[in-house]
This record gives structure tokens, C-alpha cells and sequence, in this order.
């Protein structure tokens, strides 16, 4: 005898209810110097393109102190706050805003641990990163932090809505 599926069950077997679901966010990914200077910034760019998401901000810049120490003010108290600080004015940073489903639990799991050590390969900083001071690429943590460092780094004008023809082909 063969059980009836219920209604909510797809015919693999699979229920739509185990599947999260996911909303259009934005979150803020920064390349650091040591990106920027090893010649990363189009990798790690082309990652975040075909995954699906989609650049809505997008910026080179020589990093002031002031806006270096905003960026970690959350690390003020901690002793290695000065050496972030002074990293990551040490050269140019591409900032940038990617949008899309799930983007900012995706681009952590994509970005990999904070210690490259600890980050699978795979993952950005498991296939690039050495060391935890240089460790390639900042993201944001939580929608609240992502928006945060959104409006730090960018003007609303700077950020550009638009929705790729591909868009169908990836999200139903």
C-alpha cells in the first residue's frame, strides 16, 4: 500500500514548507587594499555576478581616517582597532552594494571565515586569504549592519535599481 503524499509535499517528497523563504536585500562588501592591490577586485566580482546578484553600488576610493574609524567604530575599545584602521587607508578599497535574494547570508558564506585559516576552500578567503589582517574582503554581518555601512559609504544617489533580464532564470 502506498501512503497518500499530502498537499504541502512536492513529489520528490520534499515539503515547500522546508524551504526559507528569502527576500531582495542589500548588503555592503568592501575589497580591502590587499584585494585591491593583488589584482582580485575582478574575481571576486565575477563570483557575486554569477551567483545572481546584482551591483548597485560600486566605488574606488582612498580611504580618510575619519571614515575608517566610523567603519570600525563597533572595535574602537579592542586592541587591535588602530591596526584595522590604518590597513585599511593603506591603499585604495572598492566599495560596493550587491542586491538580491538572500544576499547577505549568502556573500558570508561566499566571503568564508573572518580567519582565512578557518575558511573552507571555496570560499574567498579560503582560496586567497593567509592571514587574518589581510583577509581580503569585509561584508556585512545582518540587515542592520548592512544598511548601516550602506549609508556610510555611499549617497542614495550613488546606488542604481535595476533588475536583470536573468533575474527569472535564477529566483522563482
Amino acid at each position: 500500500m502506498v501512503p497518500k503524499v499530502p498537499e504541502h509535499v512536492n513529489l520528490n517528497g520534499v515539503g515547500f514548507d522546508q524551504f526559507e523563504e528569502k527576500s531582495l536585500e542589500r548588503t555592503f562588501l568592501a575589497i580591502k587594499p590587499d584585494g585591491v592591490q593583488r589584482g582580485l577586485v575582478g574575481e571576486i566580482i565575477s563570483r557575486f555576478e554569477a551567483k545572481g546578484f546584482a551591483l548597485v553600488g560600486l566605488k574606488l576610493v582612498q580611504v580618510s581616517r575619519e571614515l575608517a574609524e566610523s567603519h570600525y567604530d563597533v572595535h574602537r575599545e579592542r586592541p587591535f582597532f588602530a591596526d584595522l584602521v590604518n590597513f585599511i587607508i593603506s591603499g585604495p578599497l572598492l566599495a560596493m552594494v550587491w542586491e538580491g535574494d538572500g544576499v547577505i547570508a549568502s556573500a558570508r558564506k561566499m566571503i568564508g571565515a573572518t580567519n582565512p585559516l578557518n575558511a573552507e576552500p571555496g570560499t574567498i578567503r579560503g582560496d586567497f586569504a593567509v592571514s587574518i589582517g589581510r583577509n581580503i574582503i569585509h561584508g556585512s554581518d545582518a540587515p542592520e549592519t548592512a544598511q548601516k555601512e550602506i549609508s556610510l559609504w555611499f549617497k542614495d544617489e550613488e546606488l542604481v535599481s535595476w533588475e536583470s533580464t536573468a533575474k527569472a532564470w535564477l529566483v522563482e
